[in-house]
Order: C-alpha cells, then sequence, then structure tokens
C-alpha cells in the first residue's frame, strides 16, 4: 500500500512563501516521477509541476513558472514544491502523486496511480 501525505500548507499574504512536503511510504520512492497539482473550488484539478525519479529535470505549469520550485529528496523518500511569491490565484489544495508509468506527459493526471489527501493552501490579497 503506498502512502503520499503532503504537509506545510496554510494561510498567508500575497507575496509570502511557503513549502510543502509530500512523504511517501510504501514503494521504491526513488523509481518514480513525482507530479504535485492542486484543485480550487468549482475548478478542475491543474498540473503544477512534476520532477523526474533522479531529480534530474523538473517541469512546471506556465502559471508557477519562476515562482515554484520542485526538489525531492530521494533518501527521505520525500518531494517538495518551494512556492514563492505567492498570489490569490495560488489558493487550491494541493496534492502530490507518484506517476506509475515512462513516458507520456508529465501533464497527465491518467498517468499517476497514487495520491496524498492534500494540503489546503489559502493566499490572502
Amino acid at each position: 500500500q503506498v502512502q503520499l501525505v503532503e504537509s506545510g500548507g496554510g494561510l498567508v499574504q500575497a507575496g509570502a512563501s511557503l513549502r510543502l512536503s509530500c512523504a511517501a511510504s510504501g514503494r521504491t520512492f526513488s523509481r518514480y516521477a513525482m507530479g504535485w497539482f492542486r484543485q480550487a473550488p468549482g475548478k478542475e484539478r491543474e498540473f503544477v509541476g512534476a520532477i523526474t525519479w533522479s531529480g534530474d529535470s523538473t517541469y512546471y505549469a506556465d502559471s508557477v513558472k519562476g515562482r515554484f520550485t520542485i526538489s525531492r529528496d530521494n533518501a527521505k523518500n520525500t518531494v517538495y514544491l518551494q512556492m514563492n511569491s505567492l498570489k490569490p490565484e495560488d489558493t487550491a489544495v494541493y496534492r502530490c502523486a507518484t506517476k506509475g508509468t515512462d513516458g507520456g506527459r508529465y501533464y497527465d493526471t491518467r498517468l499517476y496511480d497514487y495520491w496524498g489527501q492534500g494540503t489546503q493552501v489559502t493566499v490572502s490579497s
């Protein structure tokens, strides 16, 4: 059984920073790419970014490029999402997920097989 547990969310003002963590267990974490997604009330789930199994490559949505950074520590089975210059439109539940297949588009939610419960990020103006 794979478990993903996110933490680090909260309520911040616009312009602030947060770092989310996603701790994984139950799978050889280092073999899998990881993704971050978010969903705001009334909106569809949105790709935020992803990182390859080695951490050598990262991919971001245009809306967060230059502000968010994904990293991972395979020794700790943890992936991080550093969020800087937060905006009210970043308000959402953020979830991490494991990409269960090689290949395909990193933004394709269908390629992710295990998901965390999510952590709420609220950015006030």
